[in-house]
């Protein structure tokens, strides 16, 4: 059974004065149009200028890169899912009767749109200082640790910097397979160094994360071939 949204909006303590705003945020477009496409759009910059914020207030000094892969962690799509599973929005959200059957409000994606469309109907009822507050409910420590957060560089932007680094044609990724149902998806991807007659396959829940299991692959044949 689906929960009420006003039931959401006490868990969050945000007393909406356009309530239908967070009823758009939890509606699917497979529900229909009045859905939450365009609250998800306002979301994303809204959380992503909100974190670039926070980021460089924490970092003093820290260069450009370190933030922005920060940033990049905080506001995947993956963390993004796993916020909305911790605050249970998928038990409120409105889904069309396919997406339901398909299991749609634990699909990662969703999830994530959710969160961010949240995020837009905050701020378009309350201003940017509650949806500001909204965001660090949220994340949590995710925030509050910006200052201690080990920067650490994901497997392809290492890949990457080690192949410009000498010289070497950049990786290639092929998906070469998809499988289980809609909201289980497994992905494979094959990763490619042809001038070095590399290769290796990753999986992963989305292509985002079997490019990376990939990319670690051909990181750790480089290094038996190097002898690190």
């Amino acid at each position: 059974m689906i929960k009420p949204p006003l039931q959401l909006a006490q868990k969050l303590a945000i007393e909406f004065e356009r309530i239908e705003l967070l009823e758009s945020a939890l509606t699917h477009r497979s529900a229909g149009s009045n859905n939450n496409e365009r609250l998800e759009f306002l979301g994303d910059a809204i959380l992503g200028f909100v974190v670039a914020s926070r980021i460089y207030a924490a970092r003093e000094g820290a260069a450009e890169g370190d933030m922005s892969r920060i940033r990049a962690a905080l506001v995947r799509k993956e963390t993004l899912a796993d916020i909305a599973q911790e605050w249970d929005l998928g038990s409120y959200l409105r889904l069309g009767s396919g997406e339901l059957k398909s299991g749609g409000f634990r699909r990662a994606s969703i999830l994530a749109d959710a969160l961010e469309a949240l995020i837009g109907s905050v701020y378009e009822d309350k201003g940017l200082p509650v949806a500001e507050k909204l965001i660090e409910t949220l994340f949590g420590d995710r925030l509050t640790q910006l200052a201690v957060t080990t920067v650490v560089k994901d497997p392809k932007s290492q890949l990457q910097e080690y192949l410009q680094a000498t010289g070497a044609a950049l990786p290639s990724y092929q998906i070469m397979s998809e499988t289980g149902p809609a909201h289980q998806l497994r992905f494979e991807v094959q990763c490619s160094l042809p001038a070095l007659k590399i290769s290796a396959i990753g999986d992963g829940t989305s292509r985002r994360t079997a490019e990376q299991s990939a990319a670690a692959a051909v990181l750790e044949q480089l290094a038996v071939e190097s002898g690190e």
